[in-house]
């Protein structure tokens, strides 16, 4: 009987992947592609505790709410800081991909950063539970980065994975389908805004928020100096006189302040080469380094990380959803899913 239910349930329902990220969460709809991808936010009235939004709309109130309302990132570096908010998003999300139909219960990947723990994954997997899940799977993003890239990885050849998202970014070796070392670093796009912010305020007194920092990253920043000079103009608070006030910047400014997270996920590159074993570093010299996620599309990323590694650096052609792609792949191989499944 159970075994008959559960085949229904498969009929009425619609299989997901979800990369589940500090920036933002992308949905997967078994045969219909990448159906949600939008900034991972909520916005909630304070004495109700009811969701006025999620999202987009809800990324757009963030430091513009009056007392009533706080817009929450529920994700803090690759994990859930606020489990009640996650849930909720999750189940917005979930039901929005359904087209408004509450009554399905879903099979659903997850995607999460490498480095998480026993203790996160639980959080992860009682989320998607609460949400309407009828089966959790997780995965590991450098594992599900390479699928959606299109890599071989149940070959016995090494494939070196970067992934680097809006609050990690992963470094990991994989062969036989599995990973043989990983490294997984607390810094990535949200890591460079506030190094902007703080660039800006140390030299120039000017106080900007979290948007304007992430278009200045978008529009200027780069990680190797470029071959045509770019600038912006930005807003903010002057800290002396408390009046707004507008200034320009440079490329080279911007590249002076990323120069630290920068580093920090090249050494991570570097460690993760260190510890690779000998034979899969061969087929590392060959395939080289494998690159995406959202902030491997800062300008000049490649470049710098084939400066400091000698290696050949492939940037992905989607390297913002490479993530869900492989998730979703892996919703029609069950036996390879079952296999990478980390819980």
């Amino acid at each position: 009987m159970f075994g008959v239910k559960n085949k229904l349930m498969g009929w009425v329902s619609d299989d997901l992947a979800i990369d589940l990220g500090t920036a933002n969460t992308l949905v997967y709809v078994k045969g219909k592609g990448v159906v949600i991808d939008e900034p991972s936010v909520v916005a909630i009235e304070n004495n109700s505790g009811k969701i006025l939004s999620v999202g987009a709309e809800a990324k757009k109130m963030l430091g513009r709410t009056p007392g009533n309302i706080v817009a929450i990132r529920p994700m803090k570096e690759g994990v859930i800081a606020d489990f009640e908010t996650t849930e909720k998003m999750l189940r917005h999300f979930i039901t929005k991909a359904h087209n408004r139909r509450s009554f399905v219960s879903p099979r659903i990947v997850i995607c999460v950063p490498s480095g998480i723990t026993q203790v996160e994954q639980r959080a992860v997997r009682d989320s998607a539970e609460l949400a309407g899940a009828r089966e959790v799977y997780i995965i590991e993003e450098p594992i599900a980065a390479a699928i959606g890239s299109g890599l071989p990885i149940a070959e016995a050849e090494g494939n070196m994975v970067v992934d680097i998202g809006g609050g990690t970014t992963d470094v990991a070796v994989i062969s036989l389908a599995g990973i043989v070392y990983s490294e997984s670093v607390k810094v990535a796009g949200d890591k460079m805004d506030e190094a902007i912010g703080s660039y800006i305020k140390r030299k120039y007194n000017l106080l900007i928020g979290d948007h304007m920092a992430e278009r200045i990253k978008m529009e200027v920043g780069s990680a190797h100096p470029l071959e045509e000079p770019l600038s912006t103009m930005i807003k903010g608070r002057d800290l002396i006189s408390g009046i707004p006030k507008t200034l320009v910047i440079d490329d080279a400014e911007v590249r002076e302040a990323l120069a630290e997270p920068v580093s920090m996920i090249v050494n991570a590159i570097k460690v993760a080469l260190e510890h690779t074993p000998p034979e899969l570093s061969g087929d590392i010299i060959d395939r080289g380094i494998v690159l995406t996620g959202g902030g491997s599309m800062i300008r000049g990323m490649d470049i710098r990380l084939r400066e400091e590694t000698n290696l050949p650096i492939i940037t992905v052609d989607n390297p913002l959803t490479s993530v869900v792609l492989g998730g979703g792949q892996v919703l029609q191989e069950l036996d390879l899913l079952r296999k990478i499944s980390i819980a």
